[in-house]
């Protein structure tokens, strides 16, 4: 009925240039410290040797990623892959709106749709970087695509693919987005989506098993120590009952990321001392968590929203539609999702767009899979709430790119300060790497030194196997505190830049070292600071003489 443009321009050629626009115009920052963790492992910036298996996460990947970073270390491998995953699932999406309106609207309103969807719904996972939002967009934007042409084995090859792929680089996001996809799914094709979800099942089923049978020992204490750690950070699932000074002292340890000291931090201070009490829980924590988890989604993604208000109301205004149970379940489903992992879990940015962008792309498919005469009011109508939408979030989007700008700032102030307060040391003992590097741009390489190692003291990757062999590989032994007095020892080629709060810990954890017979040592700050500036990371100094 309308002009067709070449298929490829929508699915190829427009998600690469709005990705590289986006990139150019607002930058790319890094969302949390995850992704420079990793990179620091997977190039032997924070270990003894390029770490090739993260336990966790690029399950595969990873020693791929650690070879590259090895050859040709100057070339941002990390970033690149990610990127091109998150282009892949760009074009992916596209080509499913691509296809349920072509030749029913004409081409200029499909580009449209497509500019404003990129606009306020997808323009946050290029600009504020994170592995998540491309496990979970990959994965669900490549099973709708395949769900969308049953009868294409070089699109259901693809779709499979896109989700396994997914699934190695993370696991759970993977799973709940097939989860979130469920009902476009189906709406797609109907019973002839069973093949590719039961293959989607069947992969996540087997592949999981198979990483728990050849999981070795070191690594599944290390998840199971990382699983409570998170419970009790992120989560807030454990209510806190010390019996002793040493539990206490164990608890502020893993509660400040510091999970190295496996004689302070272990499976059994959880079971001694924090609990998942389901009545306390639901009455002291769930009800403030649902709280902050329904107001962050109407404040951070009012456009996501408001679209799948305005499908649902088109959906109530036709009564062919309005009949059919399966949307209004699905709604309630979704909704059930979403606030069941803010409550009971965490919903964190990389997990919530990307999420509600599958949500809306499984409500579009419902109000748009059938031939029907109002189809051009639906898109007019979509256009107009997104383009109602644009504005407001266009302001939220500028302003949270200066506030990425300046934390980039401020990092890299924080990196030269740490460079020239521990130049020419070998060796630096710090916490400060995650918090500088945190909005700093996944393309640049990290300017930390040549030929510097680093044992940072705070991070979930703390716990990793990796860092006692770190620590086996810097001072002979792989314990934490033996290793801390080991370097306290070397005094010149070592340096220790921490935050007070950090070091305040770690002096504790040696003064156990003193009631215990050992030598006693503590770090002192080289120069004092106002009381203003706790925060402010500062050089100390080893010291096993009484300070005043």
């Amino acid at each position: 009925m309308f002009a067709r443009w070449p298929r490829f321009v929508h699915c190829l050629v427009l998600p690469a240039g709005l990705l590289l626009a986006s990139g150019w115009g607002l930058g790319t920052y890094f969302e949390t410290s995850d992704d420079l963790a990793i990179i620091q492992l997977v190039r032997g910036i924070t270990a003894a040797v390029p770490v090739s298996n993260l336990h966790f996460y690029f399950h595969g990947l990873a020693a791929v990623l650690a070879v590259l970073c090895q050859q040709w270390p100057a070339v941002p491998w990390y970033a690149t892959l990610l990127f091109v995953l998150l282009y892949g699932a760009t074009a992916l999406a596209f080509a499913v709106i691509d296809k349920l309106l072509r030749g029913r609207v004409p081409a200029w309103q499909i580009t449209l749709l497509l500019l404003l969807f990129y606009s306020t719904l997808w323009l946050e996972h290029a600009m504020w970087f994170h592995f998540g939002r491309v496990a979970v967009l990959l994965a669900g934007s490549g099973l709708l695509f395949a769900a969308q042409r049953p009868t294409q084995r070089w699109a259901q090859t693809l779709g499979l693919s896109a989700f396994g792929l997914a699934w190695l680089i993370w696991p759970g996001a993977a799973d709940v987005a097939l989860l979130a996809v469920l009902p476009g799914l189906w709406w797609l094709t109907g019973r002839r989506a069973a093949p590719l979800i039961v293959a989607a099942i069947a992969w996540a089923v087997v592949a999981g098993l198979a990483l728990h049978l050849l999981r070795p020992a070191s690594s599944q204490a290390y998840r199971q120590l990382h699983q409570q750690a998170t419970a009790l950070n992120d989560y807030r699932l454990y209510r806190l009952a010390p019996a002793s000074a040493t539990d206490s002292l164990g608890l502020r340890l893993a509660a400040s990321g510091m999970l190295g000291d496996s004689t302070l931090v272990n499976e059994a201070l959880f079971r001694r001392a924090a609990h998942f009490e389901p009545t306390y829980f639901g009455q002291h924590v769930a009800p403030a968590k649902l709280q902050a988890t329904v107001f962050g989604l109407i404040r951070e993604y009012f456009p996501a929203l408001l679209v799948l208000a305005t499908l649902a109301a088109w959906v109530l205004a036709h009564a062919d539609m309005r009949g059919r149970p399966g949307f209004w379940l699905a709604l309630l489903a979704w909704a059930g999702l979403l606030l069941g992992l803010g409550t009971l879990l965490r919903l964190p940015p990389h997990l919530a767009l990307p999420l509600l962008d599958l949500l809306v792309l499984s409500a579009v498919v419902f109000v748009l899979r059938d031939e029907m005469e109002s189809e051009r009011r639906a898109v007019r109508a979509l256009l107009l709430v997104l383009g109602i939408a644009a504005l407001p979030y266009t302001v939220k989007t500028l302003r949270r790119h200066q506030q990425l700008r300046a934390e980039q700032h401020r990092g890299l102030q924080q990196l030269r300060q740490m460079r020239r307060h521990t130049y020419p040391a070998a060796v630096v003992v710090t916490d400060v790497l995650d918090e500088a590097y945190k909005s700093q741009s996944p393309w640049g390489r990290p300017r930390l030194g040549e030929g510097v190692g680093f044992l940072s003291v705070t991070g979930w990757y703390t716990a990793d196997p990796s860092q006692a062999q770190l620590r086996r590989y810097l001072t002979g032994t792989t314990d934490m505190v033996p290793a801390l007095r080991q370097l306290a020892r070397r005094r010149a080629a070592v340096k220790w830049y921490l935050t007070p709060a950090t070091a305040r810990l770690l002096n504790q954890q040696l003064a156990r070292d003193g009631q215990s017979g050992q030598q006693p040592w503590q770090l002192v700050a080289r120069e004092r600071t106002g009381a203003g500036s706790s925060t402010v990371p500062r050089l100390y100094f080893p010291t096993d003489k009484p300070v005043e």
